[in-house]
């Protein structure tokens, strides 16, 4: 029997939803459903990972659990490519793997097949989702956990509004403008609660930054977990599932994109409504940026600083050059470390074609990055050319990059030899764009390290051409 394996080593949510998904497949599928998860406590900067047993009950783990790490090349990959039941047994049969990972959050959607075909699409997998997630076999302590969820009562019908912060707002995730979607800004949660009570709902708020949400509350008279019990639980784990479990109780979840959300919709069999469902885009920016208006100096200036950047990518295409500038320099000022505000405001100068100011942008930074961040002097760059599964927040800035490299502009030239480096027969062009920058600062050691990165890639394509 082929195995579908959930894998992941991020935090509790992103794996139990992992598990969720597959756990779906594998009984749709009549395959055997299996899982690996650490045997002891992994600590990370914004959370921690619990052991195994811990989280769930001996039958659960003894039936299920494949260990602390599979042999990867033993299994195939699902991933958003569309399958049936049919055409995975054939795959199955022709590849000879054990099974497949099933780790990509949305791979529900790639299954086609019956009348599984019709509960699919959209928010209709959620109740999948909700009969899986009843089999798992949590530890007595989870159970007990989520039971004690169930006994407040709320006084008034609720809705819950998460407000994820962590690593997204506070760490290194901030710059990477793809995951804005997966926060509902601090400065919007007002507007939220407003329309919630407009709509007869009281507001149950969640999040990691308690000086925010007591801000809040104060502010809007919504309700913490807290005031339903929350505080008895020390232990983050525990405490996790007692917040998704209340979450689950609400007649809606509003949150951003969240593993944390989702889960607790999937427990409650209920969707998340995003905020541009409720404001649409432009209504959104809108809220959050006459917010900060306001009231900028009572939030953390990265959670203010968070908010503009909300602002500015629901609104960059939109809106004039010189209000998303406008937008993007007020984000900065509160948040100076961001690249990706110095690398937004570059390409916004060089969209106008004011390559001198776009110039002198990219270069204020990088002089400043390569004095802070000795051993990371081209963080930058990375940001600038940062994969992601969902969507590339740059590309559409390259061309504009080449524009003001080719037009003479050193900083311009490194960034385009940085981005041409990695793209398919585009080496030669790397190769001018970091030597125009060097012969421009011969000196300049961010200069010198592009050039070395884009020659050892060149000899590694020759290299490669010679053994074709």
């Amino acid at each position: 029997m082929k195995t579908l394996a959930a894998t992941r080593t991020d935090g509790l949510g992103g794996r139990l939803l992992a598990m969720v998904n597959a756990k779906c497949l594998a009984d749709e599928m009549g395959c055997r459903f299996g899982f690996t998860w650490n045997r002891r406590s992994i600590d990370m900067q914004f959370h921690s990972v619990d052991p195994v047993d811990k989280v769930f009950a001996g039958d659960f783990i003894e039936k299920h659990w494949l260990g602390e790490k599979i042999d990867t090349a033993r299994f195939a990959v699902l991933d958003a490519t569309r399958f049936t039941r049919s055409s995975l047994v054939a795959d199955g049969r022709r590849n000879g793997y054990e099974g497949w990972i099933c780790n990509n959050f949305r791979i529900l959607k790639s299954y086609r097949q019956g009348l599984f075909k019709a509960m699919l699409p959209a928010h209709r997998s959620a109740r999948s989702r909700h009969r899986t997630f009843g089999t798992f076999g949590f530890s007595e302590p989870v159970r007990a956990t989520i039971a004690a969820a169930g006994k407040p009562r709320f006084s008034r019908p609720m809705a819950a509004l998460h407000l994820r912060s962590g690593d997204i707002v506070h760490g290194h995730y901030r710059s990477e403008l793809e995951f804005c979607d997966k926060v509902i800004p601090a400065p919007l949660a007002k507007a939220i609660v407003m329309k919630l009570a407009s709509r007869g709902l009281a507001t149950l708020m969640i999040g990691q930054d308690r000086a925010t949400l007591d801000y809040l509350k104060s502010e809007t008279g919504a309700f913490v977990t807290d005031d339903f019990g929350a505080s008895q639980f020390e232990d983050e784990t525990f405490k996790a599932f007692f917040e998704m479990a209340l979450m689950a109780r609400c007649r809606q979840i509003h949150a951003g994109s969240s593993v944390f959300a989702t889960i607790a919709s999937v427990m409650g069999g209920i969707r998340v409504i995003r905020p541009k469902a409720v404001f649409g885009e432009r209504g959104t920016a809108t809220a959050i940026l006459d917010e900060l208006k306001a009231r900028q100096s009572d939030y953390h200036p990265l959670e203010a600083a968070f908010g503009y950047q909300a602002a500015f990518v629901l609104t960059e295409n939109s809106i004039a050059p010189a209000r998303a500038r406008e937008i993007l320099e007020k984000a900065a000022a509160l948040d100076p470390q961001n690249p990706a505000y110095a690398l937004k405001l570059a390409a916004g100068y060089f969209r106008e074609r004011n390559y001198r100011e776009g110039e002198a942008v990219l270069k204020a930074f990088m002089l400043k990055e390569i004095d802070v961040l000795v051993e990371d002097s081209m963080r930058i760059l990375q940001v600038l050319t940062h994969p992601s599964s969902r969507r590339q927040m740059m590309a559409g800035d390259f061309e504009l990059y080449f524009a003001a490299g080719k037009a003479g502009h050193p900083y311009a030239a490194a960034c385009s030899a940085h981005i041409l480096r990695t793209a398919p027969g585009r080496i030669e062009d790397a190769l001018a764009m970091a030597t125009l920058s060097l012969e421009a600062e011969p000196t300049n050691r961010l200069f010198r390290d592009v050039e070395l990165a884009v020659r050892t890639a060149a000899a590694a394509n020759d290299s490669s051409l010679l053994r074709g």
